[in-house]
This record gives C-alpha cells, sequence and structure tokens, in this order.
C-alpha cells in the first residue's frame, strides 16, 4: 500500500543525519536508572556523581527560556547550565528558584515519577514498537532503548506543562528496524534508537508545540506543518541539531 506523502517527505529529509565537528559518531548512553530513585543528598553546583546524571535526565525539558539551541548535559557534572535548568524547574512548580535540588525540589522530582521509571503522564507502553510491543529489534539494546525512552518522556512532561498541563499523544515512539523499513521510515531515524515521538496535543496547534519544544532541549523537530509533531533528542547521540523550521 503506498504510503501517504509525509512518510515519503520524512524519509527524504531525515535520511542522513551529519554528525559535527568532534560529534560522538555512535550513542553514547550514560549510566541511568530506570525504576525509583532515591536521593541521598542536597545537589548544587560543583558536584558530580549518578545522582547528579539522573537530576540532570529530570530537568533536561527545562535547557531554555526561549527558543535557543541548548541542551542540559548528561554528563554527572553539575555545572552553569544545569543550575540554570534547575532554577527553571523549580520556577515551573512554584519552588524557590535557587538552583540548588534540596528536599523540595527532589520532591517534585519524584512527584513526576511512577514506580517502574516511567513517568506520571507516560506509561512505557505508549513508546514500544506498534507491531511487537516490545523495545526490541533496534539499533540498540531493548534495556538501552528503554532508558532513552525514559529520558524522552521527561522532556515530554516539561513540555506538557509547558503547554498549559495538556494532555499529550504520542501517536510513534520506538520503532524496530523492520517495522520503520515497512512504514519507509529513514534508515537512521531516531525512533530507531528510541530518542523520538511522533505527538499530538488535542485543541494545541503543532506550531505551538513546535515552539514550546524549542525551549526543552530537543535536537531535532520535524516542520509543525504536517499532522502531527515529531520530537527527538538527536544531540545526544552526537548528531547534528536539525530543527526543519529553524527558531520561530
Amino acid at each position: 500500500m503506498p504510503r501517504p506523502a509525509f512518510i515519503n517527505r520524512r524519509t527524504m529529509l531525515r535520511g542522513s543525519l551529519v554528525a559535527g565537528a568532534g560529534a560522538v559518531l555512535a550513542p553514547v548512553l550514560l549510566p541511568g536508572v530506570a525504576n525509583a530513585y532515591s536521593w541521598t543528598r542536597t545537589m548544587q553546583q560543583g558536584m558530580t556523581g549518578a545522582d547528579i546524571t539522573e537530576l540532570q535526565i529530570r530537568v533536561a525539558g527545562y535547557a531554555a527560556d526561549s527558543a535557543s539551541q541548548t541542551r542540559v548535559s548528561i554528563d554527572g557534572e553539575f555545572g552553569p547550565g544545569t543550575a540554570a535548568a534547575v532554577r527553571r524547574f523549580q520556577a515551573a512548580y512554584g519552588l524557590s528558584a535557587d538552583g540548588v535540588a534540596g528536599p523540595a525540589t527532589q520532591t517534585k522530582l519524584n512527584a513526576l515519577e511512577q514506580s517502574d521509571g516511567s513517568t506520571v503522564h507516560f506509561n512505557f507502553s505508549e513508546f514500544t514498537d506498534r507491531v511487537s510491543g516490545t523495545f526490541n529489534g533496534g539499533k540498540l539494546s531493548a534495556a538501552s532503548t528503554k532508558e532513552n525512552v525514559r529520558r524522552c518522556m521527561y522532556k515530554l512532561e516539561a513540555l506538557r506543562l509547558k503547554l498549559g498541563n495538556k494532555p499529550i499523544t504520542v501517536n510513534s515512539g520506538f520503532r524496530s528496524i523492520q517495522h520503520n523499513a515497512d512504514i519507509g521510515g529513514a534508515s537512521d531515524s531516531m525512533h530507531l534508537y528510541g530518542t523520538a515521538a511522533d505527538l499530538n496535543v488535542p485543541g494545541v496547534a503543532n506550531k505551538t508545540v513546535y515552539q514550546k519544544s524549542e525551549t526543552c532541549g530537543f535536537s531535532g523537530l520535524e516542520t509543525y506543518n504536517t499532522d502531527h509533531q515529531h520530537v527527538d533528542s538527536r544531540a545526544d547521540l552526537g548528531r547534528s541539531w536539525w530543527w526543519e523550521n529553524g527558531t520561530v
């Protein structure tokens, strides 16, 4: 059966990803957890550790105040970028925006998680391959793919809040290599890594979703002139940024 025109167009546009100068060509996945997290200390600028990595994952959707090709580095080092994201997270939830992740901030971070490692407004089942219902058969192991999905969920939690707590429908999350080929997807689609999602937000224009996504650290944004909004975090895998409509 012929694929819709937008599928073929997306294949053409996203068929090749060019790595920037000095970029890592293979996905680099830092340690993360896929279950409820226990914070053991107040975290602030200058600290390092696995808990800092987890903090960065959870505040990554607060990368910028306005449209900016800025992302929170998931490197376990609490630097200025992480501190700024923590302040934005705190302000978004009515906390004292001091950039220090103490008990109140940690409580709010934990309120966003479910016991299986997913987030309060998103379930892993929304992101599994639509054919197999699993995270198998992609470019990475199922465990690494699931971890990428979890990281995407936290950015989507930020996007949801910035859209006025509007429910977000995930039309497509992870795709297996076979499923992606069957629907005419790009050979190195970010869906194959679990770091992409195609979204609909009922009652909200795709252009608005695109604009809010520009503040959430998403490094891949397909044009808003389609029947959905594609977002991904390709820069986390060492790819170059790609915002099809530029900065809007």
